[in-house]
Formats: structure tokens, sequence, C-alpha cells
């Protein structure tokens, strides 16, 4: 199978060639149940932190009445390396139809960066109430947008019992445990037994971890607004037959009544993401001159200066660097070198070999 990607324009790279769009999955577990005569309609809404201040750049669909979602709507992030992007997560309980955050009961929340989440590619946080109680489980996947096209063609559906179904279709990869994954969820036809999707877009490492032979579960719903939807019917492929198919192709599935199927186009850019997704770790060392070739450290002009108010250069450098390096680093340990410095209590100059005191 071969990928094809448009590569970068001729001349100097500059920090917009470095920016990637990764795609953030939401699901929770445990979440309170805020309601009476049900339980919970979760929506998760995400914030990114921008000079000092949470600024709101997305929120999900609505699962109804499920304590234990599974959001089909993903979130599309610029990621930047060389930058500390600092999110929340939040969830909240849809009472109205209000678009304002304070007219839902809330459901707890959390903060991380979005480099914790690329290095570690899946993360698990307890979502905290405001008093710091907690409040279940909130998980979060990160996979970058290699997009795969799908384009459905017409499947023919049973009757429902009072007329016409009101179909939509389940995307599924198997997860690590075995059980089936929601990867992706198409809009809803509305009363009809020979529907059309539209085409859609998905991360292929979303959809089967990168691997066209796996085998992908589509699984068709009759849509009811209380959340009860009717099961019509299942079938099985691969990326790698959807792609090799001229047209949409027929796949059997005894609970349909016609044939049903897919086919799939495959584009992909590289970028240095997939170093980190590919398990890159990167470290950190700090080597410091302690020769007198800095001045005195007692100085201000001194890049060593002792600034009892605050930093000097080199740490202001050091934490600089150190706060990106961080999250792509297991240990969070950086050894730290020196050189030229008279140490007691023999006062022999050290070498570029010995460890900082």
């Amino acid at each position: 199978m071969a990928y094809t990607g448009t590569p970068p324009p001729a001349g100097p790279i500059g920090s917009q060639y470095c920016v990637c769009k990764v795609e953030l999955s939401i699901c929770g577990q445990n979440l309170l149940d805020r309601d009476v005569t049900s339980k919970s309609d979760p929506f998760c809404v995400l914030f990114m932190e921008v000079n000092g201040k949470w600024v709101e750049l997305d929120r999900t669909e609505t699962a109804v009445n499920n304590l234990n979602p599974a959001f089909s709507k993903k979130f599309v992030v610029d990621y930047h390396f060389e930058e500390v992007q600092k999110l929340k997560f939040a969830l909240f309980d849809q009472d109205k139809s209000s678009t304002q955050l304070y007219e839902h009961d809330f459901l707890g929340e959390f903060s991380c960066t979005l480099g914790t989440i690329v290095s570690s590619k899946k993360i698990t946080r307890t979502l905290l109430l405001g008093n710091g109680k907690p409040a279940g489980k909130g998980m979060i996947t990160v996979q970058q947008l290699i997009y795969l096209t799908h384009r459905l063609c017409a499947v023919v559906l049973p009757q429902d019992l009072f007329g016409k179904s009101d179909p939509f279709l389940e995307f599924y990869k198997p997860g690590d445990d075995g059980k089936w994954m929601l990867v992706h969820r198409t809009e809803v036809i509305k009363y009809t037994l020979d529907p059309i999707w539209k085409p859609f877009t998905v991360p292929l490492v979303s959809l089967c971890d990168g691997d066209v032979e796996k085998l992908i579960k589509v699984m068709c719903y009759d849509y009811d607004s209380d959340g009860g939807h009717d099961f019509i019917g299942e079938f099985q492929t691969s990326v790698a037959r959807m792609c090799e198919a001229q047209d949409a192709f027929p796949v059997s599935a005894d609970t349909f009544s016609g044939q049903n199927g897919a086919r799939a186009v495959i584009t992909r850019d590289f970028s240095f993401l997939d170093y980190i997704l590919g398990g890159c770790q990167l470290m950190f060392t700090v080597g410091i001159d302690f020769t007198a070739s800095n001045g005195n450290p007692r100085d201000p002009s001194s890049l060593h200066y002792i600034n009892p108010m605050g930093t000097n250069e080199y740490l202001s450098a050091i934490w600089a660097v150190g706060q990106i390096i961080q999250d792509y680093d297991s240990d969070k340990m950086f050894p730290a070198l020196g050189f030229g410095a008279q140490l007691p209590p023999d006062w022999k100059v050290m070498c570029s070999s010995d460890p900082c005191a």
C-alpha cells in the first residue's frame, strides 16, 4: 500500500512548517449522575490557556443518558513542539439548549499540556470538582491526522415498525483489551431505507492503528431521540479492502436485506510528530561554564549573576528549554555538567566530565 503526500514547498523552513494537527479522542468513566429521573447527558469542552486566560476551543456532542461516554466528535488542535500548550478538559451535564456553560451542571475537569498527551499517546486523569473532590475519570488519546476518506454507498435497510428508519453508522476498531472501540459516527439520514452518507475523513491510526489489514466493524442503528437506538445490523471489513475497491464494494451481512459497502482513499504527510508518536524520547543535558570569562557572579552584568530578585540569563534559558523537553523525557531527569569551577576542599579546576555541584 503506497502512501502519498504533498512535499513541503522549497525554501527556508519556518515555524509554520513545524506545526502539526493532532486529533484528541475523549471518553469518560463513572461520571456523576446529575439527573433525577435519568442519567446525565454529558458533553466535553476543550479550553486552551492563552495569555493566562482559558479560551474555549471546541465542544463534543452530547451523549444522552450515559455515564461512560465515548464521544465521536474529536478535538483537532495545532501542535507546536516549541511551545507549552496548556489544555483543560471540562465535562458538563446538558440540561438546557443554552450555549452558556453556567446553564449546565458541572461534572468535573482536569488540565495538562498537549506535550504530555502527545508523548504518552493516551492519558487517564481523575476529573476534579471545584472543591478538589474526584468525580469520575476522563481519558484522552492522541493521533496525528493521517486522513482516510470514506465514501459510503447506499444500504438497503429493513423497515421500521412505524415507518422508514432514521439510520446512522458507527465505525469500531479492536482495542488492546479485546473490546471494540468507537472511532467515528456518521450523521443520521432521516426517514429512508436507502441512505447515502456524506464522505468523511478519519485518521488512519485512529481507525485501525495504522494496520490496513486490521478488521473494522461497522454497525448500523435506527436513531431514537431518547438515546435508545435500535440495532439494524453490522458488517466487518478492512482499510486495505476498501482502498482496493474501484467502487463501493458489496459486503454481506445477514441482518441487512441488501448490500452495503464503502470505499476509502489514504493520503499522508510525514512530520516531526511521527517520531514522537513512534516513541522517540528527547533528552536534555545542561552544560555550564564556570570560568572567570563569564564575570563575577556578584556583578549584574555577568551571565552568572546571582540575582536576589529573580533568575539570571543561564537559569532563564534552562527553564525555557526544560519546560518543553520535560514532556518528552520519561524519567524527567536532566544531567547537569560543569567545567572551569574551583571547588573545595582541594580547589581543583573542574573538567567537562565532572557533574555540577
